[in-house]
């Protein structure tokens, strides 16, 4: 099972994941074989990219760090919540909200992630083009919580970090759509205005009495950067709190690896090494190393090209080892494919090296390639 862009998809392929809307709803089960009509409504919906399932891993089963229906349902509460909040905001002109029944769902999502110890990031979440700020807030929870774990945070902890990288983002709903949308590069004025979001962040939740002020820090914090050059104050170091330097690099990690309508996704393992090149300069030495120890560079699923030449696909990455996954080799140097695939551990293969990340996966052994270089 592998992410493929909606613009790459061909009629035949199998959906190896449900797709769903904001709202939680089933736009497509998994299992579905894929029509024009349908890859043509996906295009429609705004729904940028779709897992499918290519037959290459039959006896692997590729799981999030959260459940589907936890994710689902964080989802659709923090769209709810947010659209609340934009018709208060219509209404009476100031902040008015309840951050109480999102309690319940972070308190959902730490219970999960402790009880996964093993599980990595391997599955990228893919959501509408024009609802991304609400997967977005999810997933940046749960990345922060994960990095929270490894560094060893208590559970109480735990909940005041989730609670507060999920309405890390809430001042957006103070910006207008078309500017948050806007498909090409923002004027200096409307970057200014886009930065307001964490002023905006803050003086919404200073209006909740079930936001604590860590909410409101981390809103206020979270575009700052280790070096001094973020926003809104130029703050530098430990003068950010550590949950809005944990939120930050989360936040950071998400946006780069998701489709927007102005860019398409970063790869994950191009992601990774940028943020790997980011400790002590954009982030915390420490919060980079506890992140990423949790993040596989290359996803469950990836197809690489070893240095010896041969192929294989990723079946396996173990927590801790996000540059070393264990690869099972389908095709020889030459692209013929192997009548017996044979698994190779990368991390004690270190004389084995990751050069290419393929992505039509569906031409392999053709003599035509479309890659993405890792090096």
């Amino acid at each position: 099972m592998r992410k493929i862009p909606v613009g790459a998809l061909k009629p035949g392929l199998k959906t190896g994941r449900p797709v769903y809307n904001g709202n939680g709803q089933v736009l497509l089960n998994s299992g579905v074989i894929l029509t024009p009509r349908f890859i043509h409504r996906l295009k429609l919906l705004g729904i940028p990219a779709v897992y499918v399932d290519d037959g290459f891993l039959p006896d692997i089963e590729i799981s999030d760090v959260i459940s589907e229906e936890t994710r689902v349902r964080a989802v659709a509460k923090v769209k709810a919540l947010l659209a609340e909040q934009s018709e208060q905001r219509s209404l009476v002109g100031r902040a008015i909200i309840s951050v109480k029944e999102m309690y319940a769902t972070v308190y959902e999502i730490i219970d999960e992630l402790m009880s996964n110890h093993s599980l990595m990031v391997n599955m990228i979440d893919i959501r509408c083009l024009d609802e991304y700020t609400f997967g977005h807030s999810v997933n940046v929870c749960v990345l922060a919580v994960l990095t929270g774990i490894t560094m060893g945070f208590g559970r109480n902890k735990l909940f005041h970090l989730g609670m507060s990288a999920l309405l890390h983002d809430i001042g957006k709903t103070k910006i207008p759509l078309e500017l948050l949308n806007k498909d090409g590069p923002l004027t200096r004025p409307e970057f200014e205005t886009i930065k307001k979001h964490c002023f905006y962040g803050a003086e919404i939740l200073a209006g909740d009495p079930y936001a604590g002020p860590l909410c409101r820090l981390v809103a206020l914090q979270h575009h700052e950067r280790y070096n001094g050059t973020g926003y809104p104050g130029g703050l530098a170091g430990g003068e950010i709190h550590l949950f809005a330097r944990i939120t930050g690099l989360a936040d950071t990690y998400d946006a780069m690896t998701a489709d927007r309508v102005y860019r398409r996704a970063y790869p994950p393992h191009e992601a990774y090494e940028m943020i790997a090149g980011s400790g002590d300069y954009l982030f915390d030495f420490e919060i980079v190393q506890s992140f990423l120890y949790n993040v596989a560079a290359y996803p469950l699923g990836s197809l690489l090209r070893l240095s010896n030449g041969e192929t294989g696909v990723v079946v396996e990455t173990m927590r801790g080892f996000s540059l070393y996954p264990r690869v099972r080799i389908l095709f020889a140097a030459d692209g013929a494919p192997l009548t017996s695939p044979y698994e190779v551990w990368l991390g004690e293969n270190r004389q084995l090296a990751v050069t290419e990340v393929i992505r039509d996966y569906w031409e392999l052994g053709s003599g035509k390639q479309d890659s993405s270089r890792s090096e």
